[in-house]
């Protein structure tokens, strides 16, 4: 298939969402939560959490490249940040 050129940092991109899921699936299993109520008062499981950070991480990334343009890594610093908050907070 010639439409779509798989390169390694997007190859990286989909392993690593993929052993999220993988790795969020196991722990729901083994360690079954009940949902909680956070800042946004709603309530969330930790599969939640997670997409709130993916979708927001997306969003950062693409702030960044409009207002910033380089230096993209420093995003991930930001992205983790982010991701640290919801999953503390929410």
């Amino acid at each position: 298939m010639d439409w779509m050129a798989w390169t390694w940092p997007t190859a990286i991109f989909f392993m690593v969402i993929a052993s999220l899921l993988i790795t969020f699936t196991v722990l729901a299993i083994k360690f079954p939560e009940t949902p909680r109520t956070g800042i946004l008062r709603i309530e969330t499981t930790r599969g939640d959490r997670l997409f709130i950070t993916l979708l927001g991480s997306a969003f950062i990334n693409l702030a960044w490249l409009g207002i910033v343009g380089a230096q993209q890594p420093y995003a991930l610093i930001v992205c983790l940040i982010y991701a640290a908050a919801v999953f503390r907070w929410v």
